[in-house]
């Protein structure tokens, strides 16, 4: 009988023990943020972090500081583009000539690309034949194409993905240009964002909210065949899919997407840096606090 009762005690008193490290383990938002923060400051330059989930609320860092865009405004260009689809502007389905002449939104000037300085040069071997508009988005997203990109703003006019954009309750990102402007640049005319804004932009579209299902879902559809996945992907386990799209200039390394489990629930994460001496550095330590973040999503009920 002793035995038993002594038993029982040690069973209580393990359960106890049991359950108090098991929620001690599980992290607080702050304490992940913070651990963000150590990590990130390991690396020279300036970072913004943005996560959202349902199940958990949000973790930010940094979320509001304004980062040039680089590509990562590629997916605000794409959903204006099925926006004006679905308005029956023009059919996915229809063909555009490929041409390599844009328009400074300086002067007017004509301005061309240097396929040498585009991650999809493919596309330059193909000027004067036809291409269909979902053909040059799917390039413009898991490629990166530059000249895919002038020729969809060129289309759907910046103007009209930013305001598209306001309506997402993204209040500050800024589309004015295409790729390669140079004049506009010089001038500081530049595509800009914040993390908080693409994380409103990918909860949206997580939750199939921008333009329509059909369109959310098809939209996704491309993002998760995304071919450079050296940041958000890099470090999660092999059966965890995401839908992303990076960015990359000078001393900046981007990555904005969402992060989808096997158990079927998603979030929202956005990963930024600018002014990093050391880009690889800078790459390993956005994917190292990706994968903070999931630890983080999948740790919690």
């Amino acid at each position: 009988m002793r035995n038993t009762k002594t038993a029982c005690i040690f069973t209580i008193i393990y359960l106890i023990v049991t359950s108090c490290h098991s929620t001690n383990s599980r992290l607080s938002p702050q304490q992940l943020a913070d651990n963000i923060k150590a990590r990130l400051d390991k690396v020279p330059g300036h970072f913004g972090v943005a996560y959202y989930a349902s199940w958990t609320g949000p973790v930010l860092v940094h979320a509001d500081s304004v980062f040039h865009a680089a590509s990562t405004m590629k997916t605000p260009v794409m959903i204006e583009v099925y926006n004006q689809a679905k308005a029956g502007r023009f059919s996915l389905n229809d063909s555009l000539t490929i041409k390599n002449e844009f328009y400074s939104i300086v002067d007017s000037s004509v301005y061309s690309l240097n396929a040498a300085d585009d991650s999809e040069q493919q596309l330059y071997s193909l000027i004067g034949t036809k291409r269909s508009i979902y053909q040059l988005v799917y390039d413009m997203i898991i490629k990166s194409s530059n000249l895919a990109t002038n020729m969809m703003i060129e289309l759907v006019g910046a103007k009209n993905v930013t305001n598209t954009m306001r309506n997402l309750s993204a209040h500050s990102i800024q589309v004015l240009r295409g790729v390669e402007d140079s004049k506009a640049y010089q001038q500081g005319l530049n595509n800009t964002t914040t993390a908080n804004d693409l994380l409103a932009i990918y909860d949206h579209l997580a939750a199939h909210k921008v333009v329509d299902s059909a369109s959310s879902a098809a939209m996704i559809g491309i993002l998760l065949d995304q071919q450079f996945n050296e940041i958000i992907p890099a470090r999660l386990p092999g059966d965890v899919k995401v839908a992303h799209k990076t960015g990359n200039i000078s001393g900046v390394q981007h990555d904005s997407g969402i992060v989808f489990l096997p158990d079927g629930r998603f979030y929202a994460i956005v990963l930024l840096s600018k002014d990093l001496t050391n880009e690889q550095a800078g790459i390993d330590a956005l994917a190292d606090v990706s994968k903070m973040i999931y630890d983080y999503a999948v740790g919690q009920p």
